[in-house]
């Protein structure tokens, strides 16, 4: 099994929240939230069965790169209500430097379950993940992509303070046979206040 990058970094908590990597117990709790069809419309893929989404969620490699939020009650309980993608990869170098771009940067995805929305969970946990990002992992760039009518998506990276580095003109063909716009953000180390914000 593909081992989480950076274990001893994890879980990390905030005001409000705690975030873990993701094991196999919680995929059923994940289906929960990404079946439903205003989440699963944004969503690359959205298997229509629990057979299937576990089938998919199983794979080691994504396994790996998947985390779970959760909001901690004052007694210490933890109650899933969403899931965050740190999909570490590689910036692009020419071939004599291309040794010095390994995992330098994160690709982010997140869910947040409906019935969670509109507190700021979001951001608080999107925060800490780039905190973690910039700080223990030492990357030195993160990016996230969404459909341009996901405005929630693209107005939290906005409020992280993330720069609109593309806004790409029916580029993307949605499930439903349409073809929509995409907009692709991104962020440096260098651009991150060093204790978040």
């Amino acid at each position: 099994m593909t081992a989480t990058p950076h274990a001893d970094v994890w879980p990390v908590r905030t005001e409000r929240l705690q975030i873990r990597p993701m094991t196999a117990s919680d995929i059923d709790a994940m289906w929960e939230w990404r079946q439903l069809p205003d989440v699963n419309r944004w969503l690359g893929l959205a298997p229509d069965t629990i057979v299937a989404f576990r089938e998919r969620y199983l794979d080691p490699e994504r396994l790996a790169a998947m985390y779970i939020v959760e909001l901690v009650a004052v007694n210490g309980e933890a109650t899933p209500i969403g899931d965050i993608m740190i999909r570490i990869g590689d910036g692009w170098g020419q071939l004599e430097v291309a040794d010095r771009v390994k995992s330098v940067e994160a690709e982010l995805g997140w869910v947040l379950d409906p019935g969670y929305t509109g507190r700021g969970y979001a951001t608080e946990a999107i925060r800490a993940v780039i905190d973690v990002c910039f700080g223990p992992l030492g990357l030195r760039r993160v990016h996230a992509g969404c459909f341009a009518d996901n405005e929630p998506s693209w107005r939290l990276m906005e409020r992280l303070g993330m720069r609109r580095e593309e806004f790409s003109r029916k580029t993307a063909l949605h499930r439903s046979g349409e073809w929509l716009d995409g907009m692709n953000y991104g962020i440096l180390a260098e651009e991150w206040p060093v204790t978040g914000s």
